[in-house]
């Protein structure tokens, strides 16, 4: 049976043995030549993906004998990034590039020059850091409800992006708990729609993850949610909005069952934080997900999202001086002196904060409010443009963070076709659909447009083209259905050890 065949078989309850079984087999010398012939064409477009530079670009396995001259080194970094810009900058990419006027980026890369040599683990050296992520913190918190909540002190600190956010919050629930209430098996309740980064925690700090399937309308079900606490539940979550279908969870009641039962509730709200605040002002009815809401403990949001600063910034938050305390490290017996370090990274680059408060600091209210406005308006004419063709539907009720999907034709093939018009979607599961993540870049003149036109060809194309071969839609439609996770994650790995390849 070769990987296609494996698609179409459903394992039931057997699933978890057939794993067990996989995982002993493919070390086999046979199992292990079978899988190597079946994984190369799937490998070979894998690495035409990702080494698009492996045959016209001088590559550098070892180090030059002499230095090169720093004219040439940065020419060779110009033509990639020549090479790379035009697809975002033209806005064909989902999410990626939140901002990208080049007039703000030149901004950012003047404050990221700058305080190049900064280093926020050397505080006495370098206050400024200090400063810029206080502020960058409570101006987070200020906007997510802080001088509303009742009975709250709402601090935080600045991370490398949403994953460390959310990575810094679970690790501190879990050790909350044991501390405060003995648990020493922690549970971890997400929806299915949850960010990756929950899976990732639980798997780094040693917690049971518990994925409850969500409704009909990609939201978390309460009810069910409610059914999966157990007295090891040491965190419940709910995302505003969540990834792959861009809606809001029901936060309020998620974060009440927490707090009635006594434990944290965080909101993910990485993808939404800089966007749902302004619209609730624009007048959309928004509902409350941030401190407002007494049963929210903690939260992550990136600021180098919607944000607008440069890629490595996010905030996590805590209702309390008292749960933020056990995210951080210190040790005061080493030879070395004291340590102590609020995140998980030890040496950091401060010019990323910088630039974070300096995009903070530059986009204002108001210009966080008139992005938000031609970012939903520009959701609305996605939306619409999408009901428009008969053979796709959307998923939930997105307002900016746009997924669809068809239940006559694959749509993975849609998105390939999308592909070869120069965009860079994102493929979900579960069930199969594609999602656009509108930004900065879509709502400049004629995006839109271009974005529906290509859609609509790809719909017509893949009507005449069913079956055609070539592509990424058999490794999506693969991870989709392939009852045996092992195959797609080997898979992964292959491609992980690709981009690293000289």
């Amino acid at each position: 049976m070769d990987i296609k065949e494996l698609a179409n078989v459903r394992l039931g309850p057997l699933e978890p043995l057939v794993a067990r079984i996989y995982r002993y087999a493919k070390r086999l010398p046979i199992v292990k030549e079978r899988l190597e012939a079946e994984y190369a064409p799937i490998m070979q477009e894998l690495r035409k993906s990702a080494k698009p530079y492996a045959d016209d670009v001088e590559r550098h396995a070892a180090l030059p004998a002499e230095g090169k001259p720093h004219a040439g080194i940065l020419e060779e970094i110009r033509e990639l990034e020549r090479r790379e810009t035009a697809r975002w900058r033209d806005g064909y990419v989902s999410g990626a590039v939140y901002h990208g006027d080049p007039e703000h980026i030149a901004f950012l890369n003047q404050a990221y020059a700058i305080t190049s040599q900064t280093n926020p683990l050397h505080s006495d050296l370098w206050p400024s850091i200090a400063k810029y992520e206080a502020e960058i913190v409570s101006m987070t918190a200020n906007m997510l409800g802080s001088q509303q909540a009742k009975d709250a002190q709402v601090c935080g600190a600045v991370s490398s992006g949403g994953t460390e956010s959310i990575m810094l919050a679970m690790r501190s629930y879990r050790d909350w708990a044991r501390e405060t209430k003995g648990i020493t098996s922690p549970e971890l309740v997400v929806p299915t729609t949850a960010h990756a980064a929950f899976d990732k925690s639980a798997q780094y700090f040693g917690i049971k993850l518990v994925k409850v399937p969500v409704g009909p309308d990609f939201r978390a079900d309460v009810v069910a949610m409610k059914k999966a606490i157990n007295r090891h539940t040491i965190c419940v979550v709910g995302s505003a909005i969540s990834f792959p279908h861009g809606v809001i969870d029901p936060i309020e009641e998620l974060s009440e069952l927490a707090r009635k039962r006594g434990i944290g509730f965080h909101t993910d709200a990485c993808l939404g934080g800089f966007i749902l605040p302004w619209a609730e002002k624009l007048g959309y009815d928004i509902p409350a997900f941030d401190f407002r809401l007494p049963g929210v403990t903690s939260m992550s949001v990136d600021t180098h999202k919607y944000g607008y600063a440069a890629k490595g910034t996010s905030v996590v938050l805590y209702r309390n001086y008292d749960l933020r305390h056990y995210q951080y490290y210190k040790v005061a017996d080493w030879p070395g002196g004291l340590y102590f370090s609020p995140t998980f990274a030890g040496s950091r680059p401060g010019a990323l904060s910088a630039v974070c408060w300096a995009a903070m600091m530059s986009m204002g209210e108001r210009g966080y409010i008139e992005a938000t406005r031609d970012i939903l308006e520009t959701g609305a004419t996605i939306r619409e443009g999408i009901r428009a063709i008969p053979e796709l539907k959307l998923l939930g009720d997105p307002l900016w963070v746009i997924a669809f999907g068809s239940d006559e034709l694959d749509i993975y093939r849609i998105m390939d076709f999308m592909t070869k018009r120069s965009w860079n979607l994102n493929g979900l599961h579960k069930p199969p659909s594609v999602h656009l993540a509108v930004t900065l870049r879509h709502t400049k003149n004629g995006v839109a447009d271009r974005f529906l036109e290509d859609l609509r060809a790809a719909v017509e194309h893949t009507k005449g083209h069913p079956t055609e071969e070539g592509g990424m839609a058999p490794v999506y439609g693969m991870a989709n259905t392939v009852p045996i996770q092992g195959v797609v994650t080997d898979l992964l790995e292959r491609y992980l050890d690709v981009l690293y390849e000289v």
